[in-house]
């Protein structure tokens, strides 16, 4: 396997225009998010990277939204996403919209959105297929070295192995879009074989695991009445 660190120097698209169907790609994804991001609720919500800043969230509960990203518009802060300038757990969503794939350290991105987000706050994560026509046409040496072809592409399992051991549940998991150059993606082709999807997508909750004694030691640990010293029973003779 190989490491998910490594040094890239790729230029990020700014816009999902920048991508060829990136509109398509977009509007796929929204109509996949617009079911969850009525049930999302809080006070502030994260938009990590400039295609995670063209995602419309207006069904969204969360009024306060905020861009981060280094360069391109629109953006609101400016800054690295492998150190937000946020405190910790005062963000309740993180989108990070194609964000793992042009990033060349993705565990510490979501060590970082895991650091800023409250407890049962919601992450959001999308990208590329490796398993599907994207992957494959990502093997060809001419395409290589264009985009969307230089991203990075991680597959589902190994990206919910990571949230796993950041202690988040993955409420939804799915690859849709199979066709990549058509604005629906080919509807019948994504009704019956979705995990052949040029996209997919997860959408985790920050768990925090309350703390139990274990019944054996809390027995063991309970304070015993110990007997007094040179303290003896009363020996009461029996009535005759």
């Amino acid at each position: 396997m190989k490491p998910a660190r490594k040094p890239q120097n790729i230029v990020v698209p700014e816009r999902w225009g920048d991508l060829p169907w990136g509109d398509y790609y977009r509007e796929a994804l929204e109509r996949q998010l617009s079911p969850w991001f009525a049930k999302m609720y809080g006070f502030h919500l994260l938009k990590i990277g400039n295609l995670s800043a063209e995602i419309n969230l207006e069904k969204c509960a969360v009024a306060h939204q905020v861009n981060v990203s280094v360069r391109g518009s629109p953006m609101q802060v400016q800054a690295d996403p492998l150190h937000l300038p946020f405190a910790d757990k005062s963000v309740d969503v993180c989108l990070m919209a194609h964000t793992l794939p042009w990033c060349d350290d993705p565990h510490r991105l979501l060590r970082e959105a895991d650091r800023v987000l409250i407890d049962d706050g919601w992450l959001v994560l999308s990208g590329f297929n490796p398993l599907s026509l994207m992957g494959l046409r990502k093997l060809l040496p001419v395409l290589r070295h264009a985009s969307p072809y230089n991203s990075r592409m991680f597959t589902l399992m190994r990206q919910m192995d990571w949230l796993s051991l950041l202690n988040f549940e993955v409420l939804h998991a799915s690859r849709f879009h199979v066709l990549p150059w058509k604005k629906q993606g080919g509807k019948l082709l994504s009704a019956h074989v979705p995990a052949l999807g040029c996209l997919q997508l997860i959408v985790a909750r920050k768990r925090t695991i309350p703390l139990t004694l274990n019944p054996l030691k809390q027995n063991k640990s309970k304070a015993r009445i110990r007997q007094a010293v040179g303290a003896t029973r009363q020996y009461q003779k029996p009535d005759a």
